[in-house]
């Protein structure tokens, strides 16, 4: 799941429009930002087996941000920041807070058995990521519904459409991206390359939608 996961922001910016893309889009993937972060520092650990199907990542140690407590907790940390930080109501933290969780959700879908339901196991995991066509459709269909939505919700604000076109087709260049260009082995290619497009994204989402529109009621729609 990559591209997957930014339906989750997309989906949450529609319900909940008081929070920045930006934000819903940081926090959609903040579980799999600290993962690239401890990766380049040796703490959790991954490999790369060409031979599996779908995604060839291994994931053989990752509590710190893949356990499902940490999860949890990484979704209070992260929900609670960006509503301090941004000065958004409570109820627009804990749509922030879910978004981060959606993350281990979608991850225990398509992972296969590498995510702690504790610290070191048992470990959980659909493993969708054995049958890549289904996954595949997944993503995109995930992807496509909460792109729809979020498009409705633009309308309403009254904000243009090239915009909206210009960061979903961004997303579709993320994932094909790795089907050109297999993962190599190293810490700068597990977790450099993904953190490295983790961020862009964030700044292609504030692109997007540099403001947050205050809607029909606010008599401001500014358009992006």
């Amino acid at each position: 799941m990559f591209v997957g996961h930014y339906a989750a922001a997309l989906a949450a910016r529609a319900v909940e429009p008081r929070a920045p893309l930006w934000s819903y889009v940081l926090g959609c993937q903040a579980i799999d930002i600290a993962w690239s972060g401890l990766i380049l520092a040796g703490v959790e650990k991954a490999s790369v087996d060409p031979s599996l199907p779908g995604s060839s990542l291994v994931l053989s140690y990752m509590p710190y941000t893949h356990g499902l407590p940490t999860a949890v907790l990484w979704s209070i940390a992260v929900g609670a920041g960006l509503m301090l930080l941004l000065k958004l109501p409570r109820r627009v933290g804990v749509v922030l807070g879910l978004v981060v969780f959606s993350h281990w959700l979608l991850d225990f879908l398509v992972h296969r058995p590498d995510l702690p339901l504790l610290w070191n196991g048992p470990m959980l995991g659909l493993g969708l990521w054995n049958y890549p066509l289904p996954e595949q459709v997944l993503e995109m269909g995930l992807l496509a519904l909460a792109g729809a939505a979020w498009g409705w919700r633009r309308g309403l604000e009254g904000r243009g459409w090239k915009a909206a076109l210009g960061f979903l087709t961004f997303l579709l260049f993320l994932q094909v991206v790795p089907m050109l260009s297999p993962l190599s082995e190293g810490r700068l290619s597990l977790g450099g390359s993904p953190l490295v497009a983790y961020l862009v994204t964030c700044i292609a989402a504030w692109m997007a939608e540099p403001t947050v529109a205050q809607g029909r009621a606010g008599g401001l729609s500014p358009r992006a």
